[in-house]
């Protein structure tokens, strides 16, 4: 009974042109379209436009760096600030670098040379990078300064500290390799979700009510089971690799295990979910309003800790809660089960209840009864 319905599940689905589309097409369309609006997430070599008023070996130097810098790329050496301010406004540069008169010998004198640096507001990303970078650049310029300076009054030349930045976890740094991984699990869910009470609601359409025994529900549930582990092993396995996203290189069976608990939370849910609906158009009608505040509730984007707290425990409730922290912590940051364990119990009850609110919902009803 359970292979049998385990089939036939594929056979609706199949039969099902919106269904499929939901459960099949878009996860292949969300895997392409989604990632591509942040494609760009790290500007580099912005255009900058430098006025040198100085005219000294240490204002060419600043000028020489400035041009190494992988954030911002100098296009234009102009005579004044104010036909750089030109440029700015007619936006053929994204930030403007000015030097005064008598930087050198403010330096030299052992004073504290001062450089303008102008950014256009319109483009908040493209000018704070661009201006970050340059801001890195002059503080090379001040420690070689300090150095010589520390030299000439005899002190060590040897900078007492160095500071090294490396990211652990989103070594692009960017907006897209913090976001699009906990939101292919959040799209995940949602597809399951939707696919599953659109089939549910068709078959109560036609029927006018459902009712299965537990082997045939069992047998629902894995069929959408395997979808949604396919699903998982689609974006870690190759989306996430084909659009370079940092990855922790997960134990294998680590990734199996948080996935099964993952979809079968989500399936548990959503057959849970579907037994309420009587029209096919309800559950994309509930779900398209409610993705973004059930992806706000998972903590990826605003910390748990800064949410109220009768509000977290709420959101535990949803299997994206603890199934976006779970994945992303084995896939992304290369976590230990024994280290998400809290997320695993969670999941696991999330199943248990779910499933027995399903149970109770189809179950087979005597003849005659409502």
């Amino acid at each position: 009974m359970i292979g049998r319905a385990f089939l036939a599940t594929f056979r609706a689905i199949l039969a099902d042109s919106s269904a499929l589309m939901l459960l099949i097409g878009s996860c292949l369309l969300y895997s392409f379209f989604y990632p591509t609006a942040y494609s760009g997430e790290v500007p580099v070599r912005m255009p900058v436009a430098v006025v040198n008023l100085d005219h000294s070996a240490t204002s060419r130097s600043l000028e020489t760096r400035l041009g190494a810098l992988q954030q911002a790329e100098v296009v234009a050496r102009l005579p004044s600030p104010a036909v750089a301010l030109r440029w700015l406004e007619e936006r053929r540069v994204s930030a403007i670098v000015v030097i005064p008169q008598g930087f050198e010998q403010r330096i030299l004198s052992g004073g504290q040379g001062t450089v303008a640096l102008y950014g256009n507001g319109a483009y908040l990303l493209r000018s704070s990078t661009a201006l970050a970078g340059i801001g890195a650049a002059l503080g090379e310029i001040g420690r070689d300064a300090a150095v010589a300076q520390a030299m000439a009054s005899g002190a060590p030349a040897a900078a007492p500290l160095a500071m090294i930045q490396r990211p652990l976890f989103n070594t692009r740094e960017g907006y897209g390799s913090t976001i699009f991984p906990g939101v292919a699990f959040l799209i995940i869910q949602q597809t399951l979700l939707m696919g599953l009470t659109v089939l549910a609601a068709t078959m109560r359409e036609r029927q006018g009510t459902l009712s299965f025994a537990p082997r045939t529900l069992l047998g629902i549930a894995l069929a959408f089971l395997v979808i949604g582990c396919a699903d998982i092993a689609y974006f870690t396995g190759f989306v996430f690799w084909f659009q370079d996203y940092p990855r922790g290189a997960a134990d294998p069976l680590t990734l199996v295990v948080s996935a099964t608990l993952f979809i079968s939370a989500t399936v548990a849910g959503a057959l849970a979910l579907a037994s309420f609906f009587r029209t096919r158009e309800r559950p994309i009608q509930l779900w398209i309003v409610t993705s973004v505040p059930i992806f706000f509730l998972s903590g990826l984007s605003w910390p748990s800790e800064a949410t109220p707290h009768w509000l977290s425990l709420l959101a535990r409730l949803l299997p994206t809660t603890p199934g976006i922290k779970l994945m992303v912590g084995v896939n992304q940051m290369g976590a230990t089960l024994v280290e998400q364990r809290g997320a695993l119990i969670n999941l696991a009850l999330l199943t248990i209840f779910y499933g027995a609110i399903a149970v109770s919902r189809y179950r087979l009803r005597p003849c005659g009864a409502p």
